[in-house]
């Protein structure tokens, strides 16, 4: 019995770090208050880098070139594709005289690396206000471009924008997609409300050109094939200098990945990253996901060996409500309410997930960009 006195009082201690995230971290974007904002008309350089995405590129590029903003030109990046690529965007460029293309080529010290083609790309835009996005990637309004760039002023350098995944019906694996990604999006946007901002993600992102000069732009993680944004991000952004934009306007809307086995790779290469954040970041997220899975752990260790049990459910029971209002309230916000029935199930299998994910990466690394 002693043995499981222990696990009580530590499970006791887990319920209150939950309670800790979920009520008090992210509860401040899920009762934040949207604040007006103005259009700013900035010229804007929209920047796409793509290898091997002449198929996405002509389903998807004439969402961009469609958005109603005055003045912004498109830099498409060809990263030594060898498919159609460049192809399909020159024909593009023959209609659309805000085009500027970047053909890269690859040299023995940047084969293959994402952030070079990147720099590229920065460097031949026109303007200085950057917006990024994926080849996979489309605007879900014709006012993404407005919207995003909206956040920008004297102080706000970086703007964190949302990019959901396409929803598909009956699909569980949809669904555990679209729900990981909201969690991420939760995560980084309380963290960056309270001044702590540590990813953001590389489908729908925007920054002053000189704030990428200022941090010498990737070279203090060149040599790390992924985190173009996340690592960027989590080097530059400051309490002052980063804003968030969760209007439904200024969504990016991506196809997830069909099959398991694609996303789990995908999401290996995401989470390798992780291992590079600044160290007061990589405290709160792996307390997060210990506490998560700890709670569950005990949960259904002391429910099971019946020890206090009235008490353990009644403290289930308290995290739970907490979760599901606080999350409720920002799933309003980024128009994922229909993942919020499944959320014990979706996040007991997330955890089980990224912990074999986490395994995985300490015996192998993944592969990066394409």
């Amino acid at each position: 019995m002693l043995l499981f006195d222990v696990f009580f009082y530590v499970f006791i201690g887990i319920v209150v770090i939950q309670v800790i995230y979920y009520g008090i971290i992210f509860g401040r974007f899920a009762t934040l208050k949207r604040k007006k904002t103005s259009p700013k008309n900035l010229p804007i350089s929209v920047i796409i880098c793509a290898k091997n995405e002449a198929e996405n590129l002509e389903t998807n590029l004439p969402s961009i070139l469609s958005q109603s903003y005055p003045n912004f030109e498109v830099v498409l990046i060809n990263d030594y594709s060898s498919d159609n690529t460049l192809v399909v965007m020159q024909s593009f460029a023959q209609n659309h005289d805000n085009i500027k293309i970047v053909d890269v080529k690859p040299i023995e010290a940047f084969w293959g690396n994402k952030k070079y083609a990147l720099t590229l790309g920065i460097k031949a835009a026109k303007y200085n206000t950057l917006l990024f996005t994926d080849a996979d990637c489309k605007p879900i309004s014709k006012h993404w471009i407005s919207k995003m760039t909206e956040h920008f002023d004297s102080k706000k350098a970086l703007v964190l924008g949302y990019g959901p995944y396409q929803k598909i019906k009956g699909s569980f694996l949809n669904a555990l997609i679209r729900f990981e990604t909201f969690m991420t999006a939760v995560q980084y946007f309380s963290y960056t409300l309270i001044g702590q901002t540590y990813m953001a993600v590389g489908r729908n992102l925007a920054y002053k050109r000189e704030l990428f000069y200022e941090a010498n732009g990737f070279m203090n993680h060149m040599n790390i094939r992924s985190g173009d944004d996340d690592l960027f991000v989590n080097q530059v952004a400051t309490l002052s200098n980063t804003a968030i934009c969760i209007t439904k306007e200024s969504f990016t809307e991506s196809v997830p990945k069909k099959t398991f086995s694609s996303w789990f790779l995908q999401k290996r290469r995401h989470i390798s990253t992780a291992t590079h954040y600044k160290l007061k970041h990589k405290i709160l997220l792996t307390c997060f996901y210990c506490s998560q899975f700890l709670f569950w752990a005990l949960a259904i260790t002391l429910i099971v060996a019946m020890h206090q049990w009235q008490l353990v459910i009644a403290l289930v029971s308290l995290r739970f409500i907490i979760q599901y209002t606080t999350l409720y309230s920002a799933a309003a916000k980024l128009k994922e309410k229909d993942l919020m029935l499944f959320i014990p199930f979706l996040e007991l299998f997330l955890i089980t997930f990224q912990f074999f994910i986490f395994i995985k990466n300490l015996l192998s690394k993944p592969h990066h960009w394409k």
